[in-house]
């Protein structure tokens, strides 16, 4: 059974993006290339047990293993030394990239206190789009009761657009609630 939002995409969202933005054939049309959720944390520095359950949430929230960050340089001020696992990070596409979406924008974006939209600030000029979460609690995988501390995440879409108007509109037809 294919995923929700990727009917979705090849139903409403492409033809609505076509009409909008003139394009001559379907595949100049934006798509959602990949998803990638980071986190890191300085408690891995003093305590390496911390990212197997940095590991075990990311597993949670996204239904894929993650890999772990190691630390690129050694760094004597922050006690940090090179190769040091520092956090973990997951690449999501396909099937799992549209599900992990269609999870964010319906269940876990209403979640977040005091949520009025988000930043439309977070592209980088080429369409693509980063935001971050200061909670991890706000993924219902995520049991409340098993967290030791809070959090964040950081999340990236990539997207084929050219550049921020188109990535913000595909963005908009999925529903992303977005700051006016």
């Amino acid at each position: 059974m294919a995923a929700r939002f990727r009917e979705f995409y090849k139903k409403e969202v492409k033809s609505n993006l076509k009409k909008k933005f003139d394009y001559k054939n379907d595949h100049m049309i934006p798509r959602i290339e990949k998803i990638v959720i980071n986190t890191c944390t300085r408690d891995a520095v003093v305590n390496g047990k911390v990212i197997d359950v940095l590991v075990a949430d990311l597993a949670a929230i996204s239904g894929q293993k993650p890999v772990v960050t190691r630390a690129k340089k050694s760094i004597a001020a922050f006690k940090l030394r090179e190769g040091q696992a520092i956090g973990a990070s997951v690449t999501l596409r396909g099937d799992m990239m549209y599900e992990f979406l269609d999870r964010l924008i319906s269940l876990s974006l209403p979640r977040v206190r005091d949520f009025r939209g988000i930043s439309p600030k977070g592209f980088d000029g080429r369409g693509n789009f980063t935001m971050g979460m200061k909670e991890q609690i706000v993924f219902p995988e995520i049991d409340y009761d098993r967290i030791d501390k809070v959090r964040g995440l950081g999340i990236t879409i990539v997207t084929s657009a050219k550049n921020n108007d188109e990535g913000r509109e595909l963005l908009t037809q999925f529903g992303m609630p977005f700051k006016k």
